[in-house]
């Protein structure tokens, strides 16, 4: 029972606390900024139904929806019972009228998605379902069905497409190149897309420790005696404030042909999230409704996504990120500093003495270097 004393036929099986619903809440509620105003621009697009309805002539949406159903087992009253009620429980949460069909199919891999065009479907694998305890799987179905009334599923199946299409043009070397352009702005914008599913998991879930322990366990496996959440955030802190220029560009270079953030990255954020001034306000009741979404200002989604990502860099402990917002706030000696970041690049300096045109002589390695 959610707290407003209310029950619905399936979801009577939930958690003795009780938790918050969001009547007719807009997906703008708990939307990443970069994910909202990418959403808000594609919506307000002239044509933008039509040109994806022709397009899913193109897409093998019947023949993923056929796999599912004959390869996997499908979510009901009678197969997978707990997680039939976590999905209407979820729906129910985030108020999505129209449940979406999910399944659960046999892969040892920890993983879920939320795919379609004309009507999302869930699926989640063997392994993440072996994984997770109640709570934390409750914070998944949250994330998926966030999947749904965002209408991500639509730009997922997209990407799938696409990569695979990808690999099929990849002997032609500009049409790979054109393919490839897009599936990186497409995984860039996913990956945001995922930081707006885990706020949507903990509307649901309203168990912070939960999303963290379930973020935790896809990145260590089903040891949570031999883990501590705490720890797993430090390493989030570590990522970001650790090293030089040179581990920024490297975590660039690892991050790219990613759909997803990494996990501790993931952890941080919607732990940042959770403590803040929006996440409060969402939860006494106060945020964007659905019958408002038309009226959004595509304008005023940029700014408020070009603020957050400022607000991002000014924060920011990433040494590159740094770099930017001095060089923004016009800090002197940024010549020189790129400079000593970079020298890990280059060969070791020779020793004092050596004879070496050109040498750099007791040319220092950065401090950096020492963690």
């Amino acid at each position: 029972m959610s707290d407003d004393g209310h029950q619905r036929t399936g979801h009577e099986r939930v958690p003795s606390r009780q938790r918050r619903r969001f009547p007719g809440i807009s997906s703008r509620a708990y939307e990443h900024p970069a994910d909202r105003s990418a959403l808000v621009a594609l919506r307000k697009l002239s044509g933008f139904d039509t040109v994806f309805k022709a397009l899913s002539g193109l897409l093998p949406e019947r023949s993923l929806r056929l796999l599912f159903l004959s390869d996997s087992v499908r979510v009901s009253e009678r197969q997978f019972t707990h997680l039939h009620d976590m999905l209407l429980d979820a729906c129910y949460i985030l108020d999505l009228e129209k449940v979406p069909p999910m399944y659960v199919t046999q892969d040892p891999q920890p993983n879920a998605m939320c795919i379609g065009l004309d009507e999302p479907i869930i699926v989640v694998s063997t392994g993440l379902v072996e994984l997770l305890d109640e709570e934390e799987m409750r914070a998944v179905v949250g994330h998926e069905v966030g999947h749904a009334l965002s209408g991500h599923s639509v730009y997922r199946t997209v990407l799938l497409f696409l990569t695979s299409l990808a690999l099929k043009v990849a002997w032609i070397p500009l049409g790979n190149l054109a393919v490839m352009a897009i599936v990186t702005a497409l995984r860039e914008w996913f990956r945001k897309s995922e930081l707006s599913a885990d706020r949507a998991g903990l509307l649901v879930g309203q168990d912070v420790r939960a999303s963290m322990r379930g973020l935790m366990k896809i990145a260590g496996g089903n040891h949570l005696h031999e883990m501590n959440v705490d720890a797993f955030l430090e390493q989030a802190e570590e990522y970001e404030s650790g090293g030089d220029l040179r581990d920024s560009v490297l975590k660039i270079l690892n991050v790219l042909p990613r759909s997803h953030p990494f996990t501790t990255v993931r952890a941080a954020e919607l732990k940042k999230w959770a403590e803040s001034r929006d996440y409060q306000r969402l939860m006494d009741g106060h945020y964007p409704r659905r019958e408002e979404d038309k009226d959004t200002s595509v304008s005023d989604s940029f700014r408020e996504s070009a603020s957050s990502y400022a607000s991002d860099v000014k924060g920011s402990k990433d040494p590159l990120m740094k770099l930017v917002s001095d060089l923004a706030g016009g800090a002197g000696d940024l010549g020189g500093r790129v400079r000593r970041g970079f020298d890990g690049f280059r060969s070791p300096p020779p020793a004092r003495g050596d004879d070496v045109p050109g040498g750099d002589e007791g040319d220092a390695a950065p401090g950096g270097d020492e963690r």
